[in-house]
């Protein structure tokens, strides 16, 4: 699945260069200086593209759907951990909560998202971090809506959004490698395609045609990166995203310690 990704001023500007006529809804006024980990659970704002009569719109949106069902504090307490993620797979299935808000499509733009390799002899999972070889930053799927009841502390019926995922490749497959949902992956979009998404009057047969692109392996970044969600400093005071290398940590693949004398993260 998907629960951190990572995002930067660069975005911002990525977005305004590739939609030049996009309308602001609101001040930016995010603190880049936290957004280089953004963990899902936390429900923090995030960049999301939405059109509305044709016009293409950037906000702030918080992470983790509330659905209209969810109307009462007590059900959105219960329900949105829940809302982060949705399976593609069952956006155009009738019997599906998404399939009522299959027109509700929105992009989140971001510069990379983090996910969790399983190591055996390694006790904690290593992180890893993964971008475009371009160097864009990223369109990733979703919907959003607005939750039913006002915010208790502004009064705002705020935005909130979910990301699409999909069947992993076969570079994340061995990224995502446990788990009740492993081999999953955000639907990456490439900007062309990204931009169909949102489209008001796209078909049924149209979503399920732009879901069903899978991204190349060979068209991603994928490196480790130290532990992100922790307030812990990295060794060596790099940013989350960048590169960490680890002694003992085995290729891509190969999923065992050969040396257990010492596991990553020992002290």
């Amino acid at each position: 699945m998907c629960h951190d990704l990572s995002f930067s001023a660069n975005t911002v500007e990525f977005i305004h260069e590739l939609l030049p006529d996009i309308v602001f809804d609101r001040q930016i006024d995010l603190d880049f200086m936290l957004t280089s980990h953004v963990l899902s659970m936390s429900h923090r704002k995030c960049l999301v593209i939405y059109d509305t009569n044709g016009t293409e719109h950037l906000n702030l949106f918080e992470w983790g759907l509330i659905a209209n069902y969810m109307n009462t504090p007590e059900l959105i307490k219960k329900y949105r951990i829940q809302m982060a993620n949705a399976r593609s797979e069952t956006i155009l299935d009738k019997k599906s909560a998404w399939y009522r808000l299959r027109k509700q499509r929105c992009l989140v733009a971001v510069d990379g998202i983090y996910e969790h390799r399983s190591v055996t002899g390694i006790k904690n999972k290593i992180p890893y971090y993964i971008s475009l070889k371009s160097g864009e930053p990223l369109l990733l799927p979703g919907l959003y809506n607005y939750s039913p009841i006002p915010d208790p502390e502004t009064g705002e019926m705020k935005g909130t959004f979910t990301i699409l995922t999909r069947e992993a490749n076969e570079l994340m497959k061995k990224i995502h490698n446990e788990g009740a949902n492993k081999h999953r992956m955000p639907v990456f979009m490439n900007p062309v395609e990204a931009e169909k998404w949102i489209k008001a009057d796209l078909t049924d047969e149209e979503i399920s045609e732009l879901l069903a692109y899978e991204i190349p392996p060979e068209q991603l970044n994928a490196w480790p990166v130290y532990m992100i969600r922790t307030t812990k400093e990295r060794p060596d005071k790099k940013e989350k995203y960048e590169r960490f290398d680890y002694d003992n940590l085995p290729p891509l693949g190969v999923d065992e310690l050969k040396n257990k004398q010492q596991g990553l993260f020992d002290e």
